[in-house]
């Protein structure tokens, strides 16, 4: 049985390395985006929370920033329960009151060139509502952060059965998340790999994707 280093090798010689390299043009190009695309894409890592990143982006298709800045409250719901999404009133109440922060751009801007990546997940996990350290991690990498894991299930059972850690964690504190975190960023630097990187190439191993 090959090692999860062998076949990470091996699949950054297939075609997969393509469709890698091209998500990560498309975060990257966020820094160039206007605000409300910023704000749809933290309301997409909102819904992405605990439920299926498939029908979040149908959401995301459906609303567009400009439903997820301006909509009405009913109407987000709506949508949700139309994609047959989980937690529709949980989910609509948190992207509402983000919208206390239209200007994420402008403030996750300020905040990673004053301080770096880890103090706007700090800052994003204690000011938006509904956001962990995965989603947060999420939605900074996204919009064209690359230095933070983003500990899905995917990648925690990945991680797991190649013994990088000894189980999968029940539930993530803080102090877990940055531990596994560590790990996963050695792995990286091991392969000669930025963090977000690893990310899709784990995340295609599991579910046979390079989504966002």
């Amino acid at each position: 049985m090959e090692s999860l280093e062998q076949e990470l090798r091996k699949l950054q010689k297939t075609t997969v390395s393509k469709k890698v390299g091209q998500r990560l043009r498309e975060f990257k190009s966020f820094g160039k985006k206007d605000p409300k695309e910023w704000f749809s894409e933290l309301c997409f890592c909102l819904l992405t929370a605990n439920s299926k990143a498939q029908s979040a982006l149908q959401i995301q298709e459906k609303l567009g920033s400009e439903g997820f800045c301006n909509a009405r409250s009913e109407d987000v719901k709506k949508c949700i329960i139309w994609a047959k999404h989980r937690f529709h009133n949980n989910k609509t109440n948190f992207i509402v009151q983000a919208r206390e922060h239209l200007d994420i751009k402008e403030k996750i801007e300020f905040i990673v060139a004053q301080s770096g990546e880890e103090q706007a997940r700090e800052w994003l996990v204690h000011n938006i509502k509904g956001l962990g350290y995965k989603e947060a991690s999420h939605f900074l990498r996204n919009v064209g952060y690359f230095n933070l894991a983003i500990l899905d299930r995917h990648i925690l059972n990945l991680m797991a059965e190649n013994k990088i850690i000894s189980e999968k964690p029940k539930s993530l504190t803080k102090k877990n998340y940055l531990e596994i975190e560590k790990k996963f960023q050695a792995l990286a630097l091991k392969l000669g790999l930025i963090v977000a990187e690893l990310d899709l190439y784990m995340w295609y191993m599991k579910t046979g994707e390079v989504l966002k």
